[in-house]
């Protein structure tokens, strides 16, 4: 039954973050990435505050014990400041479909990190459900159009080795940060309430971000980003759908089951975005997309047996 239920909060994951992306892609072409993160935190972080006081009657998780704030902290620096640090940089020397190809391999590092500290082993069917998704991510990621570095900047290749390293670093950290969300949050009965354990979590976010942006002197353009009524309503629906509700619905899914298996699931997002984008941004899908959403879908429906 908990593993059910983990399949289920990984795929609600996905879902919710598929909303995100596109109200922070539209968010961050106005205010810029360092205002987006810690603006998306602090919102998120209000959020969970209001759940918290309305479920359990506490704004903020300070009955959390010590050891819960040393590896939900940590994984909230590891998770959301380094991974979506690196992600970013990433994408300016590289391009986002490199990027996002490479990142791809996360739930293979989170499969190999529940192994070594949780023992937790994929079956075959888990396994072949995990390739057959990331298989159909790679075919989605390499079909989309646009988002990629010009030729001169591709020819250059101390950056687009530094890219790739900080590519593969980020797919780490989103690894580091699922395996240490579980250390901290706990599974099974004693687990901690998972919108709790995200509010630790997002509050290293936002203590790190805020170091980021002070250590870059980048604090104008957060204020000019709290001015932008476009941004900021976009800003809002992208706090609620990912720092909040997706976040800890990614929480509950490696506290109820196998951390790989949850990784791959919530790693469909490049699938699933490609609806919302033919819908509402009008644009073509390819041949590959389909293909690659065909073979993710049946790599998920595999994942959801094993």
């Amino acid at each position: 039954m908990h593993a059910s239920i983990g399949a289920l909060a990984a795929l609600g994951t996905a879902f919710a973050w598929t909303l995100t992306a596109l109200c922070f892609e539209y968010a961050g072409k106005r205010i810029g990435a360092l205002a987006l993160n810690l603006l998306r935190l602090v919102m998120g972080c209000l959020f969970l505050g209001i759940y918290g006081l309305a479920a359990r009657g506490l704004f903020a998780p300070i009955d959390a014990s010590a050891s819960a704030w040393l590896w939900l902290g940590a994984s909230g620096l590891v998770g959301f400041v380094l991974g979506d640090l690196c992600l970013f940089q990433a994408f300016i020397d590289i391009g986002s479909r490199l990027s996002m190809l490479i990142y791809a391999t996360a739930p293979v590092f989170t499969a190999l990190l529940g192994l070594a500290v949780f023992g937790e082993r994929l079956t075959p069917l888990g396994a072949g459900g995990m390739l057959l998704t990331l298989a159909g991510i790679a075919f989605v990621v390499l079909s989309r159009r646009g988002a990629s570095i010009p030729e001169s900047q591709a020819r250059v290749l101390p950056r687009r080795a530094r890219g790739s390293i900080l590519a593969l670093v980020a797919a780490l950290g989103q690894a580091g940060g699922l395996v240490l969300g579980k250390l901290g949050a706990g599974a099974g009965l004693g687990a901690m309430d998972p919108f709790a354990g995200t509010q630790v979590r997002v509050i290293a976010g936002i203590l790190g971000f805020a170091a980021v942006i002070t250590v870059s002197r980048s604090w104008r353009g957060v204020g000019s980003g709290l001015r932008d009524g476009k941004a900021a309503a976009s800003l809002t629906a992208g706090a609620f759908f990912g720092p909040f509700l997706g976040v800890s619905l990614s929480l509950l899914a490696v506290q109820s089951g196998n951390v790989g298996i949850a990784s791959a699931i919530m790693s469909i997002v490049p699938v699933l975005i490609i609806a919302p984008s033919a819908l509402i941004l009008k644009e073509k899908i390819a041949l590959r997309e389909i293909l690659g959403s065909i073979l993710a879908v049946a790599g998920v429906f595999a994942l959801f047996l094993a």
